[in-house]
Order: C-alpha cells, then sequence, then structure tokens
C-alpha cells in the first residue's frame, strides 16, 4: 500500500472513530461514514467492507497505539509517573459520558454474542500486558511493590472496566473515580516515609 493510501486508510479510521463515538455501533452505516469522510461509496470499500471491520480496525489501532506509547514511556520516565499517565487518561474517559468507544463497543459485543468474546478478550488482554510490563518496570527500579504483576494488572483492568460499565448505566462521579485510582496506586507504591 502506498503512502496516499496509507494517509486515506489512517483518514478513515479517525473519521470513522469519531462516527462510532457519536452514534455507538448500532446506529451507523457505511453510509454514515461515507458522508463523514466526504469519499465514494467505492472509495471507502477500497479499504473496508462493513461497519464490523472498521469498528474492529479502530480498536485495533487504539490498542496499538496504547502499547506504543506506554512501551515507550517505560523506557524513558518513572513507572511511577506513567502509571498516573495512565490513570489519569482512564479518568478522562470515564467522566467523558458521550466522547469515547465505550458505547459503541458494548453495542457491537452484544449484537455479535459469537465474536465478542475475542474481541472484548483481546482490547482487555492487551491493556493487561500493558500494565504488567509497567509494573514489572516499577518494581525493577524500586517504585513498586508486586508480588504478582499480572494478577494486579488483571485487577486494575477489572476495575477500570467496571467503572467504564458504571459510567454508563448508573453515571460515575469524579470523587468515585479518584478513590478507585488512589487504591490501585496506594497498592502499588512503596511507602517512602
Amino acid at each position: 500500500m502506498g503512502e496516499k493510501s496509507l494517509q486515506k486508510k489512517q483518514y478513515i479510521l479517525e473519521t470513522a472513530k469519531k462516527v462510532f463515538v457519536e452514534k455507538g455501533y448500532k446506529n451507523v452505516t457505511m453510509k454514515d461514514i461515507v458522508e463523514a469522510c466526504d469519499i465514494s461509496r467505492g472509495g471507502l470499500y477500497l479499504y473496508f467492507s462493513s461497519t464490523e471491520e472498521l469498528l474492529l480496525a479502530v480498536l485495533q489501532q487504539d490498542a496499538e497505539e496504547l502499547d506504543d506509547v506506554f512501551t515507550e514511556s517505560i523506557e524513558e520516565d518513572s513507572a511511577a509517573d506513567i502509571l498516573t499517565l495512565f490513570l489519569k487518561e482512564q479518568k478522562k474517559e470515564l467522566l467523558r459520558k458521550r466522547n469515547n468507544l465505550t458505547m459503541a463497543v458494548y453495542e457491537y459485543a452484544f449484537e455479535n454474542r459469537e465474536k465478542k468474546d475475542q474481541m472484548l478478550r483481546r482490547q482487555f488482554d492487551a491493556g493487561v500486558r500493558v500494565l504488567e510490563k509497567l509494573i514489572e518496570s516499577g518494581i525493577a527500579s524500586g517504585e513498586f511493590y508486586c508480588e504478582n504483576p499480572r494478577g494486579a494488572a488483571n485487577n486494575i483492568m477489572y476495575v477500570l472496566e467496571g467503572m467504564k460499565i458504571n459510567s454508563q448505566t448508573m453515571g460515575i462521579t469524579e470523587a468515585m473515580v479518584d478513590e478507585q485510582l488512589l487504591y490501585i496506586m496506594e497498592g502499588l507504591l512503596i511507602d517512602i516515609d
């Protein structure tokens, strides 16, 4: 794929993400993407054959970007600083009721029950891998204490996932988010006093 084609595909993914954020998954059609991108139907179908393929590509790209950012940061910054940054980003997403992909992901999962486990599992596992690397880095640098980095990473992801669902269903306050994120940090940080 040439540079121009890669740019076009990237543009389509960025635009599709905005459409999924705005409308969820079940209400998005290929026509919506065509109109948002201001391209021909044939131009879109050169790259993607369905809204499902588009959503999965958007989610894959998000997971890869997250992994890249935190893998690079682990080598340059302190683990505690990176974890703090990660949790601040999660907080922003949790408190932003409309501008995230959470609803689209769950709509897709419920509509495609046979595929949901794969997609949601990949997304969850990607987050666990990033957090596990980060916790291991913090242990190596003496910032964190943790006997089971994988278990701690899983636990953090379960807490974040639960808060995502709660934010979309019952609502969640900043104080509730802060309490859980502080608990996560306190569970890992070595007391320097």
